[in-house]
């Protein structure tokens, strides 16, 4: 690791149980658990620590079989920001430190994409939380409530998260059918990916602090921080992560991907 790349921490939180796929960080991929594969491109970002917070036993077991630390937390967290901020205490993290808080169920998130996430927020000393973004491509994507939209100020800032359209474009949005990819390279909409960065003494503060109006509404637990006047950074990423594992159809669609890729991670 060179002097110029970002000291952070990694944390990953899993739970075994999930509505669409139950015991999904356990679910097999080319031989290895799902969460050995998120946990081996954590380790590849340059993390100078990455663990598995989790409150399941079968999780910590998996995970110490393949030599990960664990921290087992509460299972009455209702996020995993909740589960990583109990990490940070635990493990008496300075205020200052940077924790990455890398989804369990991202077997092949590129590790530049987390070490891009953390030297953004070092970067940036007046944001406590920096995440990514990408451009989007495609009409459906734009109007996909799932695919969740970010705008930024000059500078690189959040100021809106939202499902919804954004920013809405009210003579060509008027008619959708006319929206074609070249208008969205041309004006340039952005997706974001849940990749998150943190300052210690924010992620300790932030379980603490009351849901937004906004939050409620979009269901987007990151609109709790620009409530709160907490500076998001969105960088634009270095390189766009494949989607991730929710359903048996994407466990499937990644076991594919994964049999004809030769870009596996190997342990030094």
């Amino acid at each position: 690791m060179s002097v110029e790349e970002p000291r952070f921490r990694v944390a990953i939180p899993a739970r075994y149980a999930s509505t669409r796929l139950p015991g999904k960080p356990l679910r097999l991929l080319a031989g290895r658990t799902l969460l050995e594969h998120v946990y081996r491109r954590a380790l590849a970002s340059g993390a100078l620590d990455v663990i598995i917070a989790t409150d399941d036993e079968r999780i910590c077991d998996a995970a110490t079989g393949f030599g990960a630390p664990v921290c087992m937390t509460s299972s009455a967290h209702l996020s995993g920001t909740d589960r990583l901020a109990e990490v940070a205490t635990r493990y008496a993290w300075p205020d200052d430190a940077i924790v990455v808080n890398v989804q369990g169920d991202e077997p092949q998130i590129p590790p530049a994409l987390i070490q891009q996430a953390a030297l953004a927020l070092e970067a940036n000393p007046t944001a406590g939380i920096a995440t990514v973004c990408t451009r989007i491509g495609q009409p459906a994507e734009l109007f996909d409530p799932n695919v969740v939209k970010v705008v930024r100020d000059r500078a690189g800032f959040a100021l809106y998260f939202s499902r919804a359209p954004i920013p809405w474009d009210r003579e060509t949005f008027a008619h959708q059918e006319t929206v074609g990819a070249d208008l969205l390279i041309e004006k340039g909409w952005f997706r974001h990916i849940g990749l998150y960065a943190y300052r210690v003494a924010v992620l300790r503060a932030f379980p603490r602090l009351e849901p937004a109006p906004s939050e409620r509404t979009e269901v987007l637990e990151q609109l709790r921080a620009l409530w709160h006047g907490i500076r998001i950074y969105v960088a634009e990423a270095v390189e766009a992560p494949p989607p991730g594992v929710d359903t048996a159809a994407d466990l499937l669609r990644v076991m594919a991907t994964m049999a004809g890729s030769t870009d596996e991670i190997e342990p030094e």
